[in-house]
């Protein structure tokens, strides 16, 4: 558990305060109980109180306190594979399926963002996907054949238009969707709870569920002021799961991701970067990502430390890397810098797990959590509410501790240097 959460984010700056509700005290039955007030778990409890059911959040800190309220704030269609890979792997039903799904992902946030009202710095301007080299831009051609057989609407760029869109020369080709953008992510969580607290869930902060155990035909979750009594439960806490349930916390790595932002910058400056204003990410095995916000500033993000950090001193890495690629911003002032951890699984898919009946797990969504999280929401709270399970966008697969998993930290550093070479040769 990392300890600077929200606290050296810009996100914080510009998002209305959380009224919070009392941590939990005491004994409470409920029909539903959701660990982990992120966005996979709010959009989840949204979804029960709206259909009528009684459900409870518990957060071992804030709503958005995790990933969910720092991530780099892109809305980008789809899954990490492309869809025929998908298929391939999963079959025609379900890979059909989940391609649907990932890829409609983007425009249910949004529409969802638009039903409730939600002032969270929403834009929907596209992504952008670019090839810093040839072994990125064969990726990329692959994933523009593909998607020209799925009819999805995606464009393919050359290096002029990249130039234009991106405000630098550094990649040979590059594909846009449209159905990309971005957000504030702390104000998307901070209207997604109030949205359920208005559908009338209940959020309990400060609240970190200690012990699960099988109760009857229920489950009883403890904390340290109280205990919650639940016909079904959802384990929701992604990159920063603990030891709730067994062997869960070993089937995924908690990978720290980082970004740098500038100052305010001044508009002709912010104009000749990403002018059309879509988000952006390389293709490659260490991706680095960027989008200019609703406040003019540039975010920067991708690998840095594997620690918490508290300004943006440790990521020289991001902010040179920025440099090169836009040289005007040499006497730019990097005023905020902080990093949290995302869920990266072996296989790079989301994992939901049914280990035990009344209790499922959703975890993993490997740096890709905003827009498929929201969606997971709703799929899992009419699952949890008894769905037809074949219908699931998703597959259903066993926990699978990873192997001397406590070496972790020591596996990251390494993928993460062997990855920079690989990307730097272009291979």
């Amino acid at each position: 558990m990392d300890s600077v959460g929200l606290a050296n984010t810009v996100y914080r700056e510009t998002a209305a305060e959380l009224t919070l509700a009392a941590p939990l005290e005491g004994a409470h039955r409920i029909d539903f109980a959701v660990v982990g007030a992120g966005i996979t778990g709010l959009s989840t409890a949204l979804h029960l109180a709206e259909a009528g059911h009684q459900v409870a959040v518990l957060e071992a800190h804030e709503p958005g306190w995790g990933a969910s309220g720092r991530n780099g704030g892109q809305l980008n269609p789809g899954l990490k594979y492309d869809p025929d890979d998908i298929v391939r792997q999963f079959g025609a039903a379900l890979g059909t399926r989940m391609v649907e799904f990932g890829w409609s992902s983007t425009e249910f946030t949004l529409a969802l963002i638009q039903r409730l009202g939600i002032d969270c710095d929403a834009r929907q301007n596209g992504t952008l996907r670019a090839a810093p080299n040839a072994h990125a831009g064969r990726s990329i051609n692959r994933t523009l054949e593909q998607s020209a057989r799925w009819g999805m609407p995606v464009e393919a760029l050359g290096p002029a238009a990249m130039a234009e869109l991106t405000g630098t020369d550094r990649y040979g080709c590059g594909l846009l969707d449209r159905r990309g953008g971005d957000l504030n992510p702390l104000k998307y969580v901070r209207g997604l709870a109030h949205a359920v607290a208005n559908a009338g869930g209940h959020i309990f902060p400060h609240s970190q569920a200690l012990s699960l155990k099988r109760l009857g035909d229920g489950w009883d979750i403890r904390t340290g002021g109280g205990r919650v009594l639940a016909s079904q439960v959802l384990i929701a806490t992604n990159g920063y799961t603990g030891a709730l349930w067994p062997g869960l916390a070993q089937s995924l790595v908690p990978v720290y991701s980082a970004i740098a932002a500038t100052e305010p910058l001044p508009p002709a400056l912010a104009a000749g970067i990403l002018p059309g204003r879509q988000v952006a990410f390389e293709t490659g095995r260490i991706t680095v990502y960027y989008r200019i916000d609703s406040q003019g500033r540039l975010l920067m993000g991708g690998r840095g430390p594997m620690r918490p950090i508290h300004s943006p001193a440790p990521l020289d890495n991001l902010t040179g890397y920025a440099r090169a690629l836009w040289p005007q911003l040499s006497h730019v002032q990097w005023t905020h810098g902080w990093n949290g951890q995302v869920a990266i699984t072996p296989d790079h898919h989301l994992h939901v797990h049914e280990p035990a009946p009344g209790l499922t797990a959703c975890v993993g969504y490997n740096g890709r959590g905003v827009a498929l999280a929201t969606a997971m929401g709703k799929v899992l709270a009419e699952h949890m509410a008894g769905a037809d399970r074949d219908q699931f966008p998703m597959p259903f697969s066993p926990i699978k501790p990873m192997r001397f998993h406590r070496f972790w930290p020591v596996g990251v550093q390494l993928a993460i240097v062997s990855g920079r070479v690989k990307d730097r040769l272009g291979f």
